[in-house]
């Protein structure tokens, strides 16, 4: 029996506050090691302190979603600035309630639920089908957001035909 594999890569859009983010804090450590340089020499401590929170900022401005479907277990992982890569979920389609598009009437109880914990692994962009997964993540019931295509959709269909729904 074949396997049911497939990889997917979908990048997260920049958002206006990621550019805010992202040069703000460039800015200002330009600033504080230009003070240090030209005002006073305990700025360039500020400087510093300042590029040790780019160093671990930055990257999480910048991020991409690998989805990774293997007989109907699925794995999240997010990758930082093209470099980092860390996985942050894992669940089994088998043992998930229900998937569909987050805009389907299927999920109108679950969208209503605010006490939900949800996990949004899409690019952010509204005008791309959404597609929900209702599953437990760590004992914790959870709305998974993610961004799959036609082949993913139908392998998911395949594997679950009962809990998954393209409508």
């Amino acid at each position: 029996m074949s396997d049911l594999y497939t990889e997917l890569l979908v990048k997260k859009e920049k958002t206006p506050k990621d550019s805010l983010i992202k040069y703000g804090l460039i800015a200002l450590t330009a600033i504080f090691v230009v003070a240090g340089l030209f005002i006073h020499p305990l700025c360039l401590i500020g400087a510093v302190l300042l590029g040790i929170a780019d160093y671990f900022i930055l990257p999480k401005t910048d991020l991409e979603y690998e989805y990774l479907f293997v007989n109907g277990e699925f794995d999240v992982d997010v990758i930082m600035s093209q470099q980092k890569r860390k996985k942050v979920c894992s669940f089994s389609l088998k043992e998930s309630d229900i998937a569909a598009p987050e805009k389907s009437h299927r999920m109108d109880y679950y969208n209503n639920n605010q006490n939900m914990k949800v996990l949004d692994f899409s690019s952010g962009n509204t005008e791309h089908e959404r597609f929900a997964i209702i599953t437990r993540v760590n004992e914790e019931t959870c709305k998974v957001i993610l961004e799959p295509d036609q082949d993913l959709k139908d392998k998911m269909k395949k594997t679950a035909p009962g809990k998954v729904f393209l409508d």
